[in-house]
């Protein structure tokens, strides 16, 4: 694979041994390239349109700007870009609070390199990597209720993204193809003026549009 094709990643972390040792991780790959690496958000904005990322890995606590304000920024600026924010704790409230500013997904800070590229990997084939209790904090976060806009089976398709589960899974649960999934996530994004999945199953929780009995 020509250096071209590698996906390019930009990695925000202020602890510089962290921050070498995720790039080093992800250089060591045939799939990743690393074309920024930043201690701080200001920075990172700064150097977007030149660094072009389709992946950002970001520090949730960072000096200056915080993780959170720096990721609902980047997915402004960005929209297609993945935000995966780095943490030491896995069941935080500021994970929940950066995936509805629009972050895909978290690693653990002391991920090693299967796990790093895995979440990275789901994320990218669209996925909703997060624990169960991280989902149902989303989900369980508002109660207001009203009519959804959303037809039977994107309601289903977002209960199947509210659940963890990749565009692989749901195709799989529904008999459909995984471009069927993306067109239906598509107009999901469309419907509820969001560009995340986080932030459609936010809307989706605040009118109580799914079911969380599983969760």
């Amino acid at each position: 694979m020509i250096m071209s094709e590698k996906i390019k990643i930009v990695i925000v972390e202020d602890n510089t041994q962290i921050r070498e040792g995720f790039a080093a991780v992800l250089e060591s790959t045939e799939t990743f390239t690393v074309t920024g690496q930043y201690s701080n958000c200001e920075e990172t904005i700064k150097k977007l349109p030149n660094d072009k990322p389709e992946v950002v890995l970001m520090d949730i606590d960072l000096p200056g700007m915080s993780g959170i304000e720096g990721t609902a920024i980047i997915k402004k600026q960005l929209p297609g870009c993945i935000v995966i924010i780095i943490t030491v704790l896995e069941e935080s409230e500021k994970v929940f609070r950066s995936l509805c500013a629009g972050a895909g997904g978290y690693i653990v800070k002391n991920s090693g390199l299967e796990e790093i590229v895995k979440t990275i990997n789901e994320a990218l084939a669209g996925g909703a990597p997060m624990s169960l209790s991280i989902a149902k904090m989303v989900v369980s976060s508002f109660k207001q209720s009203s009519t959804s806009p959303l037809s039977e089976r994107e309601t289903a398709v977002l209960q199947g993204i509210s659940e963890g589960k990749t565009y692989s899974k749901i195709a799989l649960d529904f008999f459909i193809s995984k471009e069927t999934v993306r067109s239906h996530i598509k107009n999901i994004y469309g419907k509820l003026a969001v560009n995340s999945k986080a932030q459609a199953l936010k809307v989706a929780a605040d009118h109580k549009w799914l079911n969380g009995r599983n969760y």
